[in-house]
């Protein structure tokens, strides 16, 4: 009987997510929903749902999860500071006159920004505003224009600093911990984060190769598909496409340099890397007392959290 039952949750799920529903809702609803027919049922202990209350002050203690909020700060920064937009219009331009050019851009971009803040919503919103009406523009086919967008904006679900590969990383150690006990094997080095980044990075750059080959190989079958922009799209100069890209990349060398050289810990590299992001925005927005003040504020906030 368990066992339909996590089949029907989970299709329950699935139905409150695609219907619209916001997903922290959905979760919420759902898990409250079945833990009551659980009961009703009698194969749930009620008395589980006293400790609900130390499992979220342990959730939000821990230290490697906090790393989760600061990287997410650091993609809204660069978002809602343009840098993103900035960064995909340069390259759009590099590329855009080869044919498949403007999906090769994205691609590139949408590593770029998944290596830079580690979250998918940053990188999905940027591309899909500016990206996509670019590519109908120039006579790209609709449903491939959505789908490079989809699929570039999702990398960083899987390169570092990915959120989802810091939760995995904190599930993970504590099962591995959890199974060597039971084995009698009290001696026991617990995963880290930086060893899945480590072990995530080659799959990401994989996959991000595969997109590439993907496109240029699509280009060349079917040209109609993506042909070349015409749209008086004028290439970038030496100095737009450095002041584009080297900040972006610098800030991925700052924070998974920190982490995979074992120099900082994920939180500490998150604080690093949002400071740099918090640097690189005032540098674009310019000078603003108000800025200034919530600038300061949130530095504070991070040197705290970097300890």
């Amino acid at each position: 009987m368990t066992e339909y039952l996590d089949l029907i949750m989970f299709a329950a799920l699935m139905v409150a997510i695609l219907s619209g529903f916001p997903v922290s809702f959905s979760i919420a609803g759902v898990a409250v929903a079945f833990a009551y027919l659980g009961w009703m049922l009698g194969i749930m202990d009620v008395s589980l749902l006293g400790a609900l209350g130390q499992r979220a002050f342990g959730l939000l203690t821990n230290t490697v999860l906090i790393a989760i909020p600061v990287f997410v700060l650091m993609g809204a920064i660069l978002e809602k500071s343009r840098i993103a937009e900035e960064l995909l219009d340069t390259m759009g331009r590099s590329f855009g006159q080869l044919r498949g050019g403007l999906g090769i851009s994205v691609v590139l971009v949408g590593a770029l920004l998944a290596a830079s803040t580690g979250i998918v919503g940053a990188t999905v919103v940027a591309m899909g505003m500016i990206a996509l009406p670019t590519m109908l523009r120039a006579g790209y086919n609709p449903a491939l224009s959505a789908g490079i967008v989809c699929t570039a904006g999702t990398l960083g679900q899987i390169i570092p600093p990915s959120t989802l590969l810091i939760i995995l990383a904190d599930v993970m150690s504590n099962a591995f911990q959890q199974a060597q006990y039971e084995q009698g094997k009290f001696s026991v080095e617990a995963l880290s984060v930086g060893q899945f980044f480590a072990a995530a990075m080659i799959p990401g750059l994989l996959l991000v190769t595969l997109y590439l080959l993907y496109i240029l190989i699509r280009g060349a079958l079917r040209p109609m598909d993506m042909p070349p922009a015409e749209i008086g799209l004028a290439r970038p100069n030496r100095t737009e496409v450095l002041a584009a890209i080297v900040p972006p990349v610098l800030l991925i060398f700052a924070v998974l340099g920190a982490i995979l050289g074992g120099i900082a810990t994920p939180t500490e590299a998150a604080s690093v890397g949002a400071i740099g992001a918090l640097l690189m925005a005032g540098r674009k927005i310019g000078i603003n007392p108000k800025l200034i003040l919530m600038g300061a504020a949130a530095l504070v906030l991070l040197g705290l959290l970097a300890g």
